[in-house]
């Protein structure tokens, strides 16, 4: 059964309800500018005091003249993806891609491919949990993998609250797998193989959908162009602005 929307409520739990995206991505829709609450551009913390406030959530935000770009981008370990605090370096100070932003998250002690676009209507359709996208890693990890990994992780575990399983797993013995997920609670992977009782020594996005990590090196990126632009627009159902 659905969750009641009960007034008044926090915009970003109010968007996740109508399934218009994730808190997560509800959060970053709010930051780009791309949601109005009753007629004004919302900001974060704001809430909907009832049935008859009008929440808008605009397509796409780029500037007059800018074409949508999207890209595949090698985060190194270390780099925050959004908000950093002291002493941090985020990927929008390092990337060498202004007036762009990642899509999604991948925690500072992960490494790999992340999505950067100026084009906010990618946001929801990649990370609302409705949608399944698959997005692989490559997991090096302290101990010996035991021989019942596989079928624990596709089974899921239960870690503080939340039900967390891998659509498929694939081991490398002695320390080595492949995780794919479908879905993106945070630190999933560090939390499915803590209950195993298993210290991740690595872990690299090595593919999200379609698009692959390939040879980039950390720190380094490759527009999606062509044929490989139309084929992930058209994976996420969305022409060409």
């Amino acid at each position: 059964m659905a969750e009641a929307i009960i007034y008044p409520m926090r915009i970003n739990r109010y968007l996740a309800l109508k399934g218009l995206a994730t808190r997560r991505g509800a959060d970053q829709l709010i930051k780009l500018g791309l949601v109005r609450l009753a007629g004004r551009v919302a900001v974060l913390g704001d809430k909907v005091e009832n049935v008859e406030v009008a929440v808008e959530v605009m397509k796409s935000k780029i500037a007059s003249g800018k074409k949508p770009v999207y890209i595949a981008y090698y985060k190194p370990r270390g780099i925050i993806a959004h908000s950093p605090q002291d002493f941090e370096q985020s990927i929008d100070q390092i990337s060498g891609f202004p007036g762009t932003f990642p899509i999604g998250r991948l925690d500072k002690d992960s490494e790999g491919l992340i999505l950067l676009t100026n084009d906010g209507r990618v946001t929801e359709r990649l990370l609302h949990p409705r949608f399944k996208h698959e997005k692989e890693y490559k997991v090096t990890v302290r101990e010996a993998i035991p021989l019942n990994l596989k079928k624990v992780l596709e089974e899921g575990v239960y870690n503080a609250g939340d039900w967390l399983k891998a659509k498929s797993v694939m081991v490398v013995p002695p320390h080595t797998m492949h995780i794919i997920l479908t879905e993106g609670k945070k630190h999933h992977i560090r939390r499915m193989l803590s209950e195993a009782k298993l210290t991740v020594e690595k872990l690299i996005r090595t593919r999200v959908m379609d698009i692959y990590l390939g040879a980039l090196k950390p720190g380094k990126a490759r527009v999606l162009e062509g044929e490989a632009r139309k084929a992930f627009l058209a994976s996420i159902d969305l022409g060409e602005l």
